[in-house]
């Protein structure tokens, strides 16, 4: 019999459950995680108990009646929280993604029976072992993917499954069953009816795992993000899903992955279609500002030499890059900027995570340049450890005391310490206070 260690709390409730003459078992997630041998990250219960049972059984301060028309209650236990949830089998999908009514079943089989893919449909208990009607536990032997029963009805029940196919085929590296992936394709279309917040969810999820390029399926994202053309331009769209590949999967790189797969709308199409997937404005920001400084034509990055230093120098910074003309007049030795002077530009604009990200894309799109790009990324690392002056507020002086100098209010004090911070970044002042003083008193005569 297969055996699985459960987790502590999950074991104790479904002891209790047992204790009073239910049927229990761990169900889902958690059983495919632990057949995998890896630690799961929620312990979800199924049982024969109507939820006001496991209320009654469980006590009132450690029930949350979170979901009771669908036979939900959640159980605190030890610090954490148990999904346990009625049998049931589920009626019609009217509007595509939540069942009109539910039905409380006595068989786990029946219950297991209405999930998506075999995968999540088996269940264990100590007493019984594996339940496995759909063959779960063989498709996660062969690596593969496939809806429980008929694959149309599944999607057409609920279309965000059609996301979710790709999502934990691309978690596990999985192959997709052809007849599951071919009704998902078919019934594309069907995702007009999901929220915009489930997809973006889906979608970053899908993105977070290892290579995801080859699960990214062209005809379902012609539904989610049309404006890729991934059918019209299979080509350019392959090579989007390729750079993808090449981004390190972390979640700290996912908005960077995700700009990659943005890259062809540009800056303010990428925006457009993060509003319209209703992303969080942190993440719109973040990956705007990696497309506005990655982006392609004049967003590139070109390698140059100086000092005996190989550096990447973007380009795309043009108009956001503080002018070139310092407080004396002088042009630095552009276009072959050196690293420190390049690193300590990008932080005068980025936090430290996003030119993390920033050379982490741009390393994806042009390996051939990875060791410049890393050089760049480890000197800005380097300057933030050493609290290194790359912005206005490290300046050793302030609007204040330029005012108490002689400086007038107004926009023209922001052009002169934008003109200091330049001099300090460039190496033609130090950030001491007499010497940034003098500096602008020149300035400010010129």
């Amino acid at each position: 019999m297969t055996t699985i260690k459960l987790d502590p709390g999950a074991a104790l409730l479904l002891d209790a459950l047992h204790g009073a003459g239910h049927a229990a078992y761990a169900v889902g997630g958690c059983v495919r995680d632990s057949l995998l041998g890896l630690d799961p990250h929620d312990w979800d219960l199924c049982t024969s108990a109507r939820p006001e049972q496991v209320m009654a059984l469980f006590g009132a301060e450690k029930c949350i009646p979170t979901g009771l028309q669908h036979g939900t209650v959640t159980v605190k236990q030890g610090g954490r929280l148990y999904e346990t949830t009625t049998f049931r089998t589920e009626g019609a999908y009217s509007d595509g993604r939540h069942p009109d009514a539910v039905c409380f079943v006595p068989d786990v089989r029946e219950d297991l029976a209405r999930r998506d893919f075999t995968i999540n449909a088996m269940a264990y208990s100590a007493e019984e072992g594996l339940i496995d009607p759909f063959g779960g536990r063989d498709d996660l032997a062969a690596h593969l993917v496939r809806a429980v029963g008929e694959p149309e009805r599944r999607f057409e029940e609920d279309a965000l499954r059609i996301l979710r196919l790709y999502r934990f085929a691309a978690r596990f590296g999985f192959a997709i069953d052809p007849a599951t992936g071919a009704a998902a394709r078919a019934l594309g279309p069907h995702l007009d009816c999901v929220s915009a917040e489930r997809i973006q969810e889906e979608l970053l999820k899908l993105l977070a795992a290892p290579r995801p390029g080859s699960y990214l399926e062209p005809a379902v994202l012609a539904v989610i993000l049309p404006e890729l053309e991934p059918e019209k331009q299979p080509e350019r769209f392959a090579e989007l899903c390729r750079t993808i590949d090449r981004i390190e999967p972390t979640a700290e790189n996912v908005p960077a992955r995700l700009a990659a797969l943005l890259c062809p709308l540009g800056e303010a199409g990428a925006r457009k279609a993060l509003r319209k997937l209703k992303c969080a404005n942190a993440l719109t920001d973040e990956v705007t500002a990696l497309e506005r400084e990655a982006g392609g034509g004049a967003g590139s990055f070109l390698l140059g030499h100086e000092s005996g230093h190989s550096i990447a120098r973007p380009i795309a910074c043009g108009n956001r890059v503080p002018p070139q003309r310092t407080v004396l007049g002088e042009t630095p030795g552009t276009p072959n900027t050196t690293l420190t002077v390049q690193a300590k530009r990008l932080l005068s604009r980025y936090e430290l995570p996003t030119i993390q990200r920033l050379t982490v894309l741009c390393s994806a799109r042009h390996p051939e340049q990875a060791e410049a790009f890393a050089a760049l990324r480890a000197e800005a690392e380097q300057l933030t450890a050493e609290n290194a002056c790359c912005r206005v507020s490290q300046l050793a002086v302030n609007g204040r005391d330029l005012m108490a100098a002689g400086v007038r209010p107004g926009p023209g004090l922001r052009q002169v310490l934008n003109a200091l911070l330049e001099a300090v970044i460039t190496g033609q002042t130090p950030n001491e206070k007499d010497a940034l003083l003098a500096a602008a008193a020149q300035f400010s005569a010129s």
